[in-house]
């Protein structure tokens, strides 16, 4: 059965992944799993649904999934009243005192040769 995609050649097809503009990378390393034939058979079909290979799709998906992870992770999220501090802080900084002069002069007398 054609999609209708095929149907109609004004209908772009899905476009790739940002991935798939960078340049390759070497596949050295594996990562095996066991999954059911049922997960299976459904990764099989969104990986058609998008004309790409089971190895792409699990790969981006995982990769997605990955990134994601790590930038919840990583990231933090403030208050209002917290964020307008920080924004604060960095537009209008607080002079440098006597204990942070110091520390800089230590720190250029560290340095000179």
């Amino acid at each position: 059965m054609k999609s209708i995609v095929d149907l109609d050649p004004r209908i772009m097809p899905p476009s790739r992944t940002a991935a798939a503009h960078e340049k390759p990378r070497a596949r050295d390393a594996r990562l095996d799993i066991r999954i059911d034939r049922r997960t299976k058979e459904m990764v099989a079909r969104a990986a058609a649904l998008e004309r790409r290979s089971l190895t792409d799709f699990c790969l981006t998906a995982l990769t997605a999934a990955a990134r994601h992870t790590i930038a919840q992770r990583e990231a933090f999220v403030l208050s209002e009243r917290d964020r307008q501090i920080f924004f604060d802080a960095l537009v209008h900084p607080p002079r440098p005192n006597a204990r942070l002069r110091r520390a800089f002069r230590n720190e250029r007398k560290s340095l000179a040769p």
